[in-house]
């Protein structure tokens, strides 16, 4: 693995440590706000962003976002449906929070991307070597990456296996039966599917978490920006 410049490390770690630290801290605070306790008993609905991290899942996505895809994980939300207002709509509003929050910053980078593009701060070159893991200036890697990074996890928290956000998102619509079925089979199996897959992509010429990740972020990535990039 070939190490980035230092402006391109720098800024995936900025931007990692909002994205995860923010993602955690939505679901906790949706989830506070429907009547739950829980998040509060563990001290996670608060913007100390620190609170929400796990130290292995934050080595990892920095790790693979060197890499080129970062796939990683912050600490738990710690949430009990069974405490709220309306268990099952506001889990479901507690959960989409997480991956809401990171296509929220993912604007909030684009629109300042747009505004230094605009200004002549940054210009799309420099975007296209921030991309690519290139040298560029620090503004033009921390912008890029701020959008890239947060559309990359929004749409790898949706996936619908093991504990990431999308199998609770789609359990939601299920019986109740076949919703407690799917759950305990995400614990198990896919859970160590998700796994699999993971490893795969990073080890294998068959770039799987890229046609699911990676293409649809690079062209949500263009409509944000307004920066067409090839595919």
């Amino acid at each position: 693995m070939n190490i980035p410049p230092f402006e391109i490390i720098a800024a995936i770690v900025i931007v990692i440590f909002f994205g995860i630290g923010l993602h955690e801290y939505a679901h906790c605070k949706i989830a506070d706000a429907a009547g739950d306790p829980t998040p509060a008993f563990y001290g996670r609905v608060t913007l100390n962003l620190t609170k929400h991290f796990e130290p292995m899942g934050t080595i990892m996505i920095i790790l693979t976002s060197l890499s080129g895809i970062g796939i990683g994980w912050g600490k738990p939300s710690p949430v009990n449906p069974a405490r709220m207002r309306n268990p099952k709509w506001d889990h479901f509003a507690s959960v989409a929070a997480g991956p809401i929050s990171n296509l929220l910053q993912a604007a909030f980078w684009a629109i300042l991307l747009r505004i230094a593009l605009s200004a002549g701060l940054v210009n799309p070159l420099q975007v296209l070597y921030a991309l690519t893991y290139q040298h560029t200036t620090f503004l033009a890697a921390l912008l890029t990456i701020g959008v890239l990074t947060n559309l990359g996890l929004m749409l790898f928290n949706l996936i619908p296996l093991g504990g990431l956000d999308g199998h609770w998102l789609i359990g939601t619509f299920m019986p109740e039966r076949t919703r407690v079925a799917w759950y305990q089979w995400n614990r198990r199996t896919g859970s160590m599917l998700l796994l699999g897959i993971v490893l795969f992509s990073q080890i294998s010429n068959i770039p799987l978490l890229f046609n699911v990740i990676g293409l649809p972020a690079i062209r949500l990535f263009s409509f944000l920006t307004g920066i067409k990039l090839p595919i």
